[in-house]
């Protein structure tokens, strides 16, 4: 029981070191960038995928690794597969093979957790996690950290094609 308060403190702790950080080059209000508490419904994905989209939190910071599905590095699809598992959920470890095994939700359905797919170069090739108030945690490229980003940013607007629920 003492671990989950010092796990509270640490994510805690890091929200506003990344908060601090972020103020100088973004207006990302703190209330919208960390994942709500996990709904208090018998709905179990609503835990699993609130469990998994923190999982993934924890891990901004963490080096874009081609092929990293590890605390040591991420790419995207690894970031969703390592935080999935963690929260107690299997899935698929690419984006293709997550586009096939997730049902397709709405923009306006988007729950905590959900699997968020990008068109970059023609291609579905980027995937992150929904975290609410329109944020998603993702690995994003070669050279960068995985990092919280807006869906309203005109890039992710741009490439958003759909979101998946992991049944």
């Amino acid at each position: 029981m003492i671990a989950q308060p010092a796990r509270i403190i640490r994510i805690f702790a890091l929200a506003i070191t990344m908060l601090g950080l972020a103020s100088a080059c973004s207006s990302m209000p703190a209330s919208t960038w960390y994942p709500a508490p996990a709904s208090t419904s018998s709905d179990s994905y609503g835990s699993v995928g609130a469990k998994a989209a923190a999982i993934a939190v924890d891990q901004v910071g963490v080096p874009y690794r081609y092929g990293g599905s590890s605390p040591r590095g991420f790419d995207c699809s690894g970031l969703v597969q390592y935080s999935y598992s963690r929260a107690g959920k299997q899935v698929p470890r690419t984006t293709g093979q997550l586009w096939s095994s997730t049902a397709a939700v709405g923009r306006h359905e988007l729950r905590i957790g959900d699997v968020l797919f990008f068109r970059i170069a023609g291609k579905i090739s980027h995937v992150g996690l929904y975290l609410g108030g329109r944020r998603f945690v993702h690995a994003p490229s070669s050279g960068r950290t995985v990092a919280v980003a807006s869906l309203d940013s005109p890039f992710y607007k741009d490439t958003f094609l759909r979101a998946g629920r992991p049944q």
